[in-house]
């Protein structure tokens, strides 16, 4: 469908591509990975056509629609939300001009057998399908339905867009760009200002109504859901993978291996004949032999070896010094804006080593919680910061409060203090801000650097309560590996706001979920809170459709006894007969039955896979067929076996709950 052909790019004699070549097909849905600074950014708005090429072209078919939404814009928008929302269907106005026009050119017409008449025939017949199309769709229905799953309440729809923060109101351009239902959508950090419910809206709208899908994420977990294809962008070339993104990453180790290894013969082949040359050179008996060796060798197509991109960041927070056993403790705690209530009643403990999440819709409290801890704001209620807390704190907007006028290397050096100030070189190059890269000033550095060094002002001193509020965002997936082994070393206690399924996994042991104005502790990983929760709300609807069946039967006695006189004697109840199922509802269990059922039988099957993993390590381990991460993982493969135990748990109750539900209704 888009065909890129021989692109190159060059920054100040830099090459970002090299006459790289591929092509977007329909319903293809590729991820672009790399490094920060790779250029995936720079890709996709060379695709929208916000940016030339040094060489090469991308050909698009005529009549094909692109979407863009970039990672940062700058919006000025001044009405409400559904009505700029709507803005996204001002093409069906355009369609209804262009039809007028068409009619106006069809009536001057009077060469009733020309060919310019027919073709006026056949553009007014593809526009009048087009536009009956178009408009067969609930318009207002589609525009609720995609407001809601990206987040906003019923009650925002008619508020002036200017209330908005920068996030949300990034939330209302991805709602008109997915109402546009465009033939190609390019989306950079999508994730970035959604919560976890509204990722996962969005993974399953991808996944069912969009056409080709073009993204960059960090989102391991999105990516994973969403694509099929992987892109890699490595040192101005390109990688391309048919398979998500975890596919990708055990191919391309193989493809790696693979070439090593041959690589590896043919240079030991090369150095064999090299020294059996250079042996027999001058004995005239060898002469033959030693030609045919050197025409052999000239012949040899040499293997070359893929460069590999080994920058890597090497991230250690200092130890902890010791804190009291509960660095937090709140009792009642709440916070209000006026008439508006965000949190109250929030009570818990988090002990010392604890590291727990917080979750929720943006909006919800989480950040403001973190604000009262800090004690940046007033609230209700007995907040405690245990004994010798000291509180290293990672605000989510901490790359944008960098001053963008001065170096890296100065950035750092006023705050660092005593010794720390003669080891800055050293920091900065563990931090991928070796040699020149310190002396850059901090307003041309990418999203993801900047939040690199707002994290170096975070280790300068030993802290053991840290507080990271969506720390991931603009990390690359590289770096947020090694930022999360460095928080699971951490010795000390950790506080984690993030939108980030693949990043909490593995990392928390408790989930403090954030919303309708109350703070709920959920112990376990976040995926394990996910599944409570999805539990947690057909439970609650079987509660509401029982409490409703009640009120009618009250309602049905109350009725029966306005209509009598006297009031009749009271007797024992006679214990009701077995009420025999009707078809359509033997047929209904039937279904709900098979679907649990379903559920139980991939939770063991996904549990004998991670057993089949982990049996295979331990072999591979026990042969001596030991890597440097292969402990890890093992460790790594224990857990997931622990989380899908739980999913089987999980799923085993829910399907007994359905049939003594539908046995003893």
């Amino acid at each position: 469908m888009i065909s890129i052909n021989n692109l190159s790019v060059e920054f100040s004699a830099k090459s970002l591509f090299d006459n790289i070549s591929y092509v977007i097909n329909r319903k293809d849905r590729i991820a672009l990975v790399g490094k920060n600074g790779a250029g995936k950014s720079t890709m996709l708005k060379i695709i929208a056509g916000l940016q030339r090429p040094t060489s090469g072209t991308v050909a698009v078919p005529q009549g094909i629609t692109i979407g863009y939404l970039p990672q940062h814009m700058t919006i000025s928008d001044t009405s409400t939300v559904i009505d700029e929302v709507r803005t996204a269907f001002s093409h069906i106005d355009e369609m209804h001009a262009r039809l007028d026009m068409l009619n106006e050119q069809l009536l001057a017409s009077t060469d009733y057998e020309s060919r310019e008449y027919q073709e006026l025939i056949e553009r007014m017949t593809t526009l009048t399908e087009q536009l009956a199309m178009e408009e067969s769709e609930n318009c207002e229905a589609e525009m609720e339905k995609t407001l809601v799953g990206l987040g906003f309440g019923r009650g925002d729809f008619n508020r002036p867009t200017a209330e908005f923060s920068g996030g949300w109101r990034m939330r209302i351009e991805l709602a008109k760009l997915l109402l546009r239902r465009p033939d190609v959508l390019l989306l950079d950090e999508p994730t970035n200002h959604l919560d976890i419910e509204s990722i996962q809206w969005l993974e399953n709208f991808l996944v069912t109504k969009a056409n080709a899908v073009v993204l960059v994420s960090h989102d391991r977990a999105f990516i994973d859901n969403v694509t099929t294809r992987t892109i890699e962008i490595s040192l101005g070339k390109i990688y391309d993978y048919q398979v998500n993104y975890s596919k990708y990453v055990v191919l391309r180790q193989e493809r790696l291996e693979q070439q090593m290894r041959a690589y590896q013969n043919q240079q030991k082949q090369i150095q064999d004949t090299e020294d059996f040359i250079e042996r027999f050179r001058y004995k005239a008996t060898k002469s033959v032999q030693v030609q045919s060796r050197i025409k052999q060798l000239a012949k040899i197509e040499r293997i070359e070896v893929d460069e590999v991109d080994t920058s890597h960041l090497n991230l250690r927070f200092p130890d902890a010094p010791r804190s009291g056993d509960y660095p937090v403790i709140a009792d009642g705690v709440g916070k209000t804006y006026g008439d508006h209530n965000v949190f109250s009643g929030a009570t818990f403990t988090i002990k010392r080593g604890e590291k727990v999440a917080f979750v929720g819709k943006n909006g919800e409290g989480k950040s403001t919680l973190v604000k009262c801890i800090m004690g940046e704001i007033p609230f209700d209620g007995t907040l405690k910061i245990g004994h010798n807390v000291r509180i290293g704190y990672f605000a989510q907007n901490q790359a944008q409060l960098l001053d963008g006028e001065i170096t890296v290397f100065d950035t750092i050096d006023r705050v660092a203090v005593g010794d720390i100030r003669t080891k800055i070189r050293d920091i900065l190059g563990a931090f991928m801000f070796g040699g020149e890269a310190s002396d850059k000033k901090v307003k041309v550095l990418s999203g993801g650097e900047k939040t690199r060094l707002a994290m170096i002002r975070l280790l300068l001193e030993p802290v053991n309560l840290l507080i990271l509020d969506e720390p991931t965002n603009h990390l690359d997936m590289k770096t947020k590996d090694i930022l999360k082994q460095a928080i699971k070393d951490f010795n000390g206690t950790v506080i984690v706001v993030s939108h980030d399924r693949e990043f909490l996994d593995g990392l928390v042991e408790k989930v403090y979920e954030f919303g309708g104005g109350k703070v709920r502790e959920c112990l376990g990983g976040i995926y394990e809170f996910l599944e409570k929760k999805r539990l947690a709300s057909l439970a609650e609807l079987e509660l509401s459709k029982s409490s409703a069946g009640k009120v009618r039967a009250d309602e049905k006695t109350v009725a029966g006894h306005k209509k009598t006189a006297e009031p009749k004697p009271v007797t024992e109840p006679k214990p009701a007969p077995a009420r025999k199922l009707s078809y359509a509802e033997q047929r209904e269990r039937e279904k709900t039955i098979k679907r649990a059922e379903k559920k139980v039988s991939e939770a063991e099957s996904r549990i004998s896979e991670i057993e089949a993993e982990i049996a295979d390590i331990e072999k591979r381990i026990a042969d001596g067929d030991v890597t440097p991460d292969i402990y890890d993982q093992h460790a790594s493969r224990n857990k997931a076996l622990e989380n899908a135990m739980s999913v089987w748990e999980l799923a085993s109750m829910e399907l007994d709950e359905i049939k003594n539900r539908w046995d003893n209704g």
